[in-house]
């Protein structure tokens, strides 16, 4: 089995139900062809880096799952097939990057991290030392 990451751009024009629809497809879909799911992240409403399809945002999903190489094949017909998919795009990870993956979940390297070193640094207080005069 094989380690991929997809993102997809859903088009920001569809409501919140909606959008949990098509998560839910999304994931059905995912395990039906024998794939794992093994992460998945909702960005929500983003800015796009250029227009598409005449528009600007877009809602983001990234998720990460393990399977055979024909999963990927068959998962990016019924994106193509799907209008309410503005782009996708899926990427096979190698070691390095799942490694990555997970001890940014654990929160051993990233933002959390950075978030965990300044309330550790706030928590200890050195003790006042008095001045000899």
């Amino acid at each position: 089995m094989k380690s991929y990451e997809n993102v997809l751009i859903f088009t920001p024009t569809l409501s919140d139900e909606e959008v949990s629809t098509l998560i839910r497809n999304h994931r059905e879909s995912l395990q039906s062809f024998g794939a794992a799911i093994v992460h998945e992240d909702f960005w929500g409403l983003r800015q796009l880096a250029y227009p598409i399809q005449k528009k600007t945002t877009g809602i983001y999903l990234i998720t990460e799952f393990s399977g055979q190489d024909d999963v990927v094949a068959k998962i990016e017909v019924l994106y193509k097939r799907n209008e309410k998919i503005l782009r996708f795009m899926t990427t096979r990870l190698d070691k390095h990057a799942v490694e990555y993956n997970e001890k940014k979940r654990n929160g051993l390297i990233g933002k959390k991290r950075k978030k965990q070193d300044q309330a550790e640094d706030n928590n200890s207080v050195e003790p006042e030392t008095e001045k000899e005069a």
